[in-house]
This record gives C-alpha cells, structure tokens and sequence, in this order.
C-alpha cells in the first residue's frame, strides 16, 4: 500500500464532495459505529458442531466443495479471525444454535449459557458483539416439515423449549458483551402444494411464539426478532411464517421485524419495505442477503438492490435505529473471502450513502425541483468514492484495494490447504 498516494487521493477527494456540502469526516465517523453482523455459517456451510453429519434440511441448500471448510470450533475461529482483520470497524457475529461448543450430549432444546461461555470468551477477546439464531431445521423433530406451527403438541414443545433456551443464550450475550444481542427466529415451516387449511397453522404459530416469548427479558441484553419468507425449496405453496404474519407480530409484541433482502418476489424492493414501518417505530433487524431469480442468499455485492438499501437507512435516519446482519452461504468460493467481500461491500453500500448530499436532494424534492434530484443523483455516480473507502480501511488498518485478497490467498495456502 502506497500511503502517500492514499491520504492525497483521499485529500483531492474529499475536496471534491465538500464542493457539493458533504462532509467526509463525519460520514467516517458514522461509518466507525456502524456494527455488521456476520454470519457464522459461511464458513461451514451450514453445519454447526452439534448434529456435523446432520443432512440439510427446511429448504437449505449450499452448492460447492472448495476446499478448507471448517469442521470444528476453533478453525470456524480461526478463520473468523482472519475474515475480521480484513474488514475495517468492529462487528458483530451472529451464531446458530448448533454451534455449540461442549463435550456435553444435548439437545436442540437443552441448550444453556454454558454451552457457548468460549464464543463469550472469544467475543471479548475480539471485541466483537454476539447475535444469536434458534435452529428449527436440519433435525429429526422438524422432517414433517413443522415446527412451532405444527399440529403435533409435542413436536411444537419441542420447539417452544428450544427457542425459549435460545433466548436466555442471546441474554447471557448481552449481559456479558455489554451490548444488545438480537435473537433472530427463523422457520421453514409450509407445504409444497396447495393446503386447505391456511388459518389454523398461523394459529398455532402464533400461540407457541407467544409461550416461547412468554418470559420478559431485558431489552437491553437480548430482542427478539422475527423473519419471514416468500416460500422454500419444498414449500413453495404456502409459508405459515409469512411477511404478513410476521409483521403483523412484531407489531402487537413491540419486537424486530426482520428483512432479509433474499425472501421477497423477484420484482419486490426489499428497501421499500422500510419506510413503511418507520413511521410506527417499528425496529428492523435486516439479513442482507442476495437473491438470484428464485434463489437468495448469495454473497452480497454493490450492486443497486444493496445501494437501495443503504441509501434508505441513511436518507430515512434509520442507520442508528436498524441492526445489520448478513445471510449467505457460497461453497463455489473460498469461504473467508466470501465473508471479506460481503461484509466490506454492505459497508461501502452505507459508505456511498452518507457521502450523498442528502439535504440538498431533499430540498429540491420538496420545491418540487426533480431536474436537479435526478442530475444531482446521477452526478454522484462519478465522484471519488473509492478514494474515500481506501482512506476507510486505511485508518482502520486493513488492507486497501485488492490487497487483502493476498492475505487470503497466503491464508489458503498456509491453512486452509493443510486441513
């Protein structure tokens, strides 16, 4: 890295935008507090350390082989450590529940705070916060195909048990990171063709989130959030956990509604969505994901659906009101790239963001001036971003431009090559 050539570019840059009004410093600095939450399961596709030979199911799939998966806690760190001092800021890592880390022979549903005192240990040797997941697919009690909305009272015990459990783990998080862990609730409950019933199983699943939920927990230790979906592999007919329903949900229990950017209609804006709710005070867990055709939860890159997103969060002021995770999963690539990339690229999304001269776009609207809302908008597409980014990293000190693929590279060949 040439930093000479860094601070200049970054000096004639922000120049440039001050031209226009903005102020680079403080984008920066809004930028440094921003907390992505990774995700866990791009390094092992999915598996986790409780069932390791537990076949996939609930409609997840992950395609690829490349080599160097990791098979067990301390290479999932290993490799983490490596992703996180490539990505500029302090983060976040949302886990699984199959992610344990004990000796002990239990169950989905009884799981406690014990199990995960070393990913506690490990988060703050790393500074880093911990999110947390109920696992309801890929395991024996979930092959009907229903969990919590099931109509077998003890396949749903099962399930309350285990996302009550959940709870208290994201809790112990919070406690113990000093910094609010969001339990996010996630299930591929549905059918694969046309049911007659849809009401009862919403109704169910209303009542079992309600007994799950039933213990009030402090808010600033653990929220629960609730996401939904279009439909699955395998439940392409109907969703219980539908958009509508959750929403609805989170609404009446005062909880987070997330939004993942891969678990709408291709022709859906997963941006949209957000002011819709922000005028309720409605809290926004978001998985920023990307969806190919009918498929989500590849590794996000810049493109215009993330740019929308970014840009809504900061036009609305709802940077500061919205928790950030990430969803995806690619075995075609090396998987600590996947997470390099999909984690610096959602930051460069909200980095472009900031760096818009929002107010002035916001007046010219209001006069009702659109000439200068699209000329000004399409102006911004050429300005000096990138000099910006690499003044970013710089100061966060990670590598700049395509520097940390070497890191990755020496990485692969050093480690992940060997296992």
């Amino acid at each position: 890295m040439n930093t000479a050539r860094v601070e200049k570019s970054y000096k004639q840059a922000k120049e440039k935008y001050s031209e226009l009004g903005v102020d680079v410093e403080k984008a920066i600095e809004i930028l440094n507090r921003v907390k992505i939450s990774v995700n866990c399961w791009q390094g092992d596709d999915i598996q986790g350390f409780m069932f390791p030979n537990q076949e996939l199911t609930g409609g997840i799939s992950v395609s690829g082989d490349y080599p160097g998966k990791a098979e067990t806690v301390n290479q999932l760190r290993q490799d983490l450590d490596k992703a996180y001092s490539l990505i500029p800021g302090q983060h976040k890592l949302s886990l699984h529940s199959i992610y344990v880390d004990t000796d002990d022979e239990i169950d989905l549903h009884e799981i406690e705070p014990k199990h995960f005192e070393s990913w506690v240990d490990w988060a703050k040797e790393k500074n880093i916060g911990l999110d947390f997941n109920p696992t309801l697919f890929s395991h024996p009690m979930s092959e009907s195909g229903f969990t919590l909305s099931s109509p077998n009272p003890n396949i749903r015990d099962f399930w309350i048990e285990h996302v009550k459990r959940s709870r208290k783990v994201s809790e112990y998080f919070g406690k113990e990171l000093e910094q609010v862990s969001i339990n996010n609730i996630w299930l591929p409950d549905g059918y694969k063709d046309n049911p007659i019933d849809k009401l009862n199983p919403r109704r169910r699943l209303l009542e079992s989130l309600d007994e799950a939920r039933s213990e009030n927990l402090n808010k600033e230790y653990t929220q629960d959030a609730v996401e939904g979906k279009l439909f699955g592999t395998g439940v392409e007919a109907y969703t219980v956990g539908s958009h509508e329903f959750y929403l609805a949900y989170a609404l009446t229990r005062d909880l987070l509604w997330t939004v993942d950017a891969g678990h709408f209609h291709p022709t859906e804006d997963a941006a949209e969505k957000f002011s819709s709710v922000a005028p309720f005070d409605q809290g926004l867990y978001l998985h920023v994901s990307r969806p190919v055709r009918w498929d989500s939860d590849h590794v996000v890159i810049l493109d215009e659906a993330l740019q929308r997103i970014a840009n809504t969060l900061v036009y609305d002021d709802l940077l500061d009101k919205t928790h950030i995770g990430l969803d995806f999963f690619d075995a075609t690539i090396n998987r600590v790239a996947a997470w390099v990339i999909g984690t610096r690229n959602t930051l460069k999304g909200i980095l472009l963001a900031l760096l818009s001269p929002v107010d002035q776009l916001k007046k010219a609207e209001l006069d009702g001036d659109y000439t200068t809302r699209l000329a000004l908008t399409e102006e911004m597409k050429t300005y000096p971003f990138g000099a910006i980014w690499d003044y970013f990293c710089y100061t966060n000190n990670v590598p700049v431009g395509m520097d940390w693929l070497e890191e990755v590279n020496k990485y692969e060949k050093n480690v992940l090559a060997k296992r």
